[in-house]
């Protein structure tokens, strides 16, 4: 289709949801025109002249809009039709500011057709197209929307991924927005139960965290991913999720807080008995003896090229791994935690001097 002929799909289908207000305008008109009758000369005249120009208006009104009195509502299945064959018409042509508008009004046309499962595909349509022309606010707004319509839908799964399909069009132009989306994504498969279908937002979103060097959310997230992975009984990829954890703490050397987060994870049996724990428990110690060959060691280990499953999702995005994390271990100086564990040894014996 040309240009002029998909405008006149638009004009078209705008005209068939016209109908009620076309009609309100005449009656309104008629009431103020009688308005005005009554105070010029009285309502005697008001009446007849009402009775005379009712059949005007209507036969006026009719004849323009060639309606009948059985179909006085607005023409939703067609005009839906109409702005479908206009979205797809546009797209094609790259017109997407016009392909855009025509996905927005198919997908409310949808909802009044009472399918929110065809409006929220309309809407992620428009969001596609929203990411073309950089309209980034909209790119998040219309996957939040059709996220909305598919939960309608009672489908958690379709749901999340298009919250989720919204987080990677926004990781580069809006991270933040990205991480709450991705959040959002993973609330919704967890409510309903589906944690093992969130394992690849998870990944996502801790990539975006240590993106943005936000390496204590993404540490935070990374616990998060292991309690799901818990609650679906997904052993291995919980307990490389702990290990990652402790893995970014020792990357902003917070030594602390990766011994703490270490004893916590080691609380649960699966991860105590686990190649994982044994190679985080190797990494502490060697901070703690400020070994800087086995720190470079444990971290080229087969337990932590084992990874693989905290790869981001581009390899463009390759450099922000959990392994790549490792493999820059120690960041700091180390032999500050051997004094600082040698003096905590030290008082733990002079508790224990009786002499």
């Amino acid at each position: 289709m040309v240009g002029s002929d998909l405008e006149k799909l638009m004009i078209k289908a705008n005209k068939l949801l016209s109908v009620l207000v076309t009609g309100a305008s005449y009656l309104l008109d008629m009431v103020k025109f009688s308005c005005v009758f009554v105070s010029t000369f009285g309502s005697y005249w008001t009446v007849s002249f009402l009775y005379v120009t009712t059949y005007y208006c209507s036969f006026s009104f009719f004849l323009r809009t060639k309606l009948t009195l059985t179909r006085w509502s607005a023409d939703w299945r067609n005009a839906t039709l109409l702005y479908e064959q206009a979205a797809i018409g546009f797209r094609l042509r790259k017109d997407y500011e016009k392909a855009k508008t025509a996905f927005e009004k198919a997908s409310k046309g949808q909802e009044m057709l009472s399918s929110p499962w065809d409006a929220a595909k309309h809407m992620e349509s428009a969001a596609a197209v929203a990411k073309e022309i950089s309209r980034w606010s909209e790119v998040a707004d219309f996957y939040r929307r059709a996220s909305e319509l598919y939960a309608e839908c009672g489908r958690s799964q379709p749901a999340s991924d298009a919250l989720a399909k919204g987080a990677r069009a926004l990781e580069d132009a809006a991270p933040d927005e990205a991480v709450k989306m991705y959040t959002d994504a993973c609330a919704l498969l967890e409510e309903d139960g589906k944690e093992q279908m969130a394992f690849d937002i998870y990944r996502d979103a801790t990539s975006v965290y240590i993106k943005l060097e936000r390496y204590t959310d993404a540490a935070t997230f990374l616990l998060r991913w292991g309690l799901a992975a818990d609650q679906c009984k997904a052993v291995n990829s919980q307990c490389k999720a702990y290990l990652s954890a402790v893995i970014v703490y020792l990357y902003v050397h917070d030594y602390k807080q990766a011994e703490k987060c270490y004893n916590d994870c080691s609380q649960i049996e699966c991860f105590l008995r686990s190649d994982q724990n044994h190679c985080a428990s190797k990494l502490l110690s060697a901070y703690a003896d400020g070994d800087i060959e086995e720190i470079k060691r444990v971290a080229q280990s087969s337990t932590i090229s084992n990874l693989d499953h905290m790869s981001c999702h581009s390899m463009e995005d390759m450099d922000e791994t959990i392994i790549r994390l490792a493999r820059k271990l120690p960041t700091g100086d180390v032999n500050a935690f051997k004094i600082e564990t040698t003096k905590e040894e030290e008082e733990v014996l002079d508790e224990n001097d009786l002499t």
